[in-house]
């Protein structure tokens, strides 16, 4: 949907920011992240993991090179829904960052808003973390909790979580920016 994006983008544009957005990439040709990107005026580049045929490290060796052509110190993942191997992990250590709505260590992977109301969760909400290559097991940067009220559907428990999603990956990529 591209909602973590513009809650960066709208951070970006503070002056005081101590980050900018020089490129979106993107595995999926229409994402909404692409066009939101367009209309702020930053660049985008499309890397269709489709194109690559189950081969993985081609699909990376690619993106690598968008990123490095472009000049990317920082990498923020938010609906990249694909895992990466080790091997690119490696390059990025403690330079890629990733969104996950649930409170980690909880609710590692899919489907986090379900699986808390399913386990009877008294909270839930979002975590910022350096990306390892296990999945959302990395070092925590930010977190934040919403309450998990009675009548919470999925739907009404993710829209809290989102809400904290555009306050916390701002505040952690400053975090990360100003080193």
């Amino acid at each position: 949907r591209g909602t973590n994006l513009s809650a960066l983008i709208e951070a970006t544009r503070n002056r005081n920011y101590p980050a900018e957005i020089a490129l979106v990439v993107s595995n999926v040709p229409d994402a909404s992240g692409l066009k939101i990107a367009q209309g702020a005026g930053i660049a985008t580049a499309i890397i269709d993991h489709k194109e690559f045929s189950e081969n993985r490290p081609a699909f990376e060796r690619a993106l690598q090179n968008v990123l490095v052509e472009n000049g990317i110190d920082l990498v923020c993942l938010a609906g990249f829904m694909r895992l990466l191997t080790a091997d690119f992990v490696k390059k990025w250590e403690g330079r890629m960052l990733n969104i996950h709505p649930a409170l980690l260590p909880a609710f590692k992977g899919l489907h986090t808003h379900r699986r808390a109301l399913e386990a009877g969760a008294k909270e839930h909400g979002a975590t910022v973390h350096f990306v390892v290559p296990e999945m959302d097991s990395g070092p925590i940067v930010a977190q934040e909790a919403v309450d998990v009220r009675p009548d919470d559907t999925e739907d009404s428990l993710a829209q809290r979580v989102l809400v904290v999603e555009h306050r916390i990956y701002p505040h952690a990529l400053r975090l990360l920016a100003e080193g």
